[in-house]
């Protein structure tokens, strides 16, 4: 293995191992593939029969209630298919098994049918349950012995995820909304074919590192007759007493996530199918909100018990994670609206036609966004052929096959917008917002965290929240003028631009710090049951969601879209205050991590 990333580190792209690259570059197709497929989703399911581009018609609740269930799955089953690499697989033959599977789903996408929406989307959340916690795996094994790189190699992943992020929603929602549907979830399905054919190709460069786990143990013996044989561990290697699950948690840990599975099949089910899988009532309360209640109490039970029996400094830092855990749920309940409400928003209450100066210098501007970022990763492209050229050849044609394509659409998109008239954003264009700010931001941010201003760890969840909570803020204000139940209306782009660069900004002050702090906190031995809980905040915050978008129709027409919005205002901003007020209560919990 030290052999391997011995070799690894001897061709080097701008510092660091060329493997690191082939990473980048998988990783930026699969994004592509996948932000840009599912910010198409809400815009098809709910689109007219009777337009230019006819969707299917749903409801927003129907929609985003689907939506929601497949966002939250997408968390969960990384917990599977992380533990089925470490014990089965291996790293890389996960990556490769979870991008075939996630290009067969992009395939059934483009029949735009209900069965094969249903099956594209069920490939979807299986192979990225494969994919996404194994790319990460695999930095990590690349760069054992060389902590002091990590940091740079997981900054340069991040920016690939961003860029597959940034093209895949601007090209994917273009085809969409110029050719059709079917060439939108087509363009995400050829890209994630070229990521995987590139990977397979190149998988050769990493040697063993990802490989399927070794089947051989070695086994500690007596070296002779007095010797005492090894006796069974009861303590960690900080001589913390170990905390083995029994029977009960299991059994608790069994029903409570039978319990939430049932709940997310269970409401788009009932809600587009007309299906129930929990035909009873208790009192006032369904049988979908019966079971989710009984499986959260379940959990929280298991929580707390579990936690009991740890000395008292783990149970205060487990206490401390927990409660940011619950600020995560709320984050992302709110911050997961831009890819539900937010980009319906911008379809149905944006104006966004523009009309002449003001439509060529957004053409000029949007042109600028699309060429620059492209060119610098072209370049990086470029160095790693120089690099790779006798080692991974047809790998590194298939890379430069898929670059050439790319480049031939991203012509073809400014080409088209500089031959018509006036110009219409399209509304998946505002998705690519944030990936652009956390580009832009993230080194400003960076050096804000080493700074001596620093804050600590609940005052940046508050920040964020409060961040979070003034974006939705801005979007009350600049729908304060719609009348109250009105489907469309004509608010001006700023506002929503404004918006994601404020969500994008607290965005920065929690998502790349909660792994971080949660890794601090925890004993090594429970890192990996502590990630799955935070996977699974995560998909709680996804589900919530998907459904308090799905009440945007009915808040609408009770009272207004301002008010939609104001909660997502208030809620999480009064969250974010929480945070601050428990700051030194939570500073205490943490007995001294940083």
């Amino acid at each position: 293995m030290n052999t391997d990333i011995e070799n690894l580190f001897k061709d080097k792209v701008i510092g660091h191992p060329a493997g690191l690259f082939v990473i980048f570059f998988t990783e930026m197709w699969e994004r592509f593939s996948f932000y840009g497929m599912k910010i198409l989703l809400v815009l098809f399911l709910t689109a007219p029969y009777l337009s230019d581009n006819p969707g299917w018609e749903w409801s927003r609740e129907n929609a985003l209630a689907l939506i929601g269930t497949y966002s939250s799955l997408l968390y969960l089953t990384p917990i599977v298919g992380g533990w089925l690499a470490d014990k089965i697989t291996g790293y890389k033959w996960a990556v490769i098994i979870g991008c075939f599977i996630m290009m067969l789903g992009h395939a059934f996408m483009v029949f735009e049918t209900q069965w094969s929406l249903y099956v594209g989307l069920a490939l979807l959340v299986i192979g990225t349950g494969f994919f996404k916690p194994n790319m990460t795996s695999m930095i990590s094994e690349m760069y054992k012995g060389k902590e002091s790189k990590k940091d740079g190699a997981y900054t340069i992943y991040y920016m690939g995820v961003n860029a597959g992020a940034f093209f895949g929603m601007m090209l994917c929602g273009y085809l969409a909304s110029n050719l059709g549907w079917s060439y939108g979830f087509g363009l995400a399905g050829i890209f994630m074919l070229g990521g995987l054919v590139q990977f397979w190709l190149a998988k050769d460069l990493f040697g063993q590192i990802g490989e399927r786990p070794s089947k051989i143990h070695e086994v500690e013996l007596p070296q002779n007759l007095n010797e005492e044989s090894p006796k069974e561990h009861t303590r960690d290697d900080d001589g913390e007493k170990l905390n083995p699950f029994t029977m009960v948690d299991k059994l608790l840990i069994a029903l409570s996530a039978l319990g939430g599975l049932l709940y997310l099949f269970n409401d788009p089910l009932s809600k587009i199918e007309n299906i129930n899988l929990l035909p009873f009532s208790i009192g006032t309360m369904d049988g979908s909100n019966v079971t989710v209640l009984v499986a959260l109490f379940m959990f929280l039970f298991l929580i707390i018990t579990r936690i009991s029996r740890y000395s008292k400094i783990v149970r205060d830092r487990i206490i401390a994670v927990s409660i940011f855990g619950i600020f995560t749920v709320f984050f992302f309940a709110a911050f997961e609206q831009s890819l539900g409400s937010m980009t319906l928003f911008a379809r149905d209450y944006t104006d966004r036609v523009l009309m002449g100066s003001s439509g060529t210098l957004f053409k000029v501007i949007d042109t600028i966004l699309t060429i620059v970022p492209l060119a610098i990763i072209t370049w990086v492209l470029y160095m790693l052929f120089k690099k790779t050229y006798k080692k991974i050849p047809t790998s590194n044609i298939v890379l430069g096959f898929t670059f050439v394509f790319l480049w031939c659409i991203v012509f073809y998109k400014v080409y088209n917008e500089f031959s018509k008239d006036t110009t219409e954003v399209d509304p998946t264009w505002f998705g690519i917002l944030n990936s652009f700010f956390i580009i832009t931001l993230a080194p400003l941010f960076s050096k804000w965290w080493e700074s001596k201003y620093n804050p600590s760890v609940a005052m940046k969840y508050g920040i964020g929240l409060i961040l979070l909570g003034l974006g939705f803020g801005i979007l009350v204000f600049g729908t304060m003028g719609i009348p109250q139940g009105a489907k469309t209306a004509s608010v001006s782009m700023i506002f929503l631009i404004l918006a994601y660069l404020f969500h994008t900004m607290g965005e920065l002050c929690i998502s790349p710090v909660g792994l971080s702090y949660l890794s601090k906190l925890v004993p090594g031995r429970m890192i990996g049951f502590m990630f799955g809980i935070w996977y699974l905040a995560i998909a709680i915050g996804q589900k919530a969601a998907g459904t308090m978008g799905g009440m945007i129709d009915k808040i609408t027409e009770e009272h207004s879209l301002s008010t939609f919005f104001l909660i997502f205002t208030l809620v999480p901003a009064g969250i974010g205050v929480i945070s601050m007020l428990l700051n030194p209560i939570l500073k205490k919990l943490m007995h001294g991590v940083r």
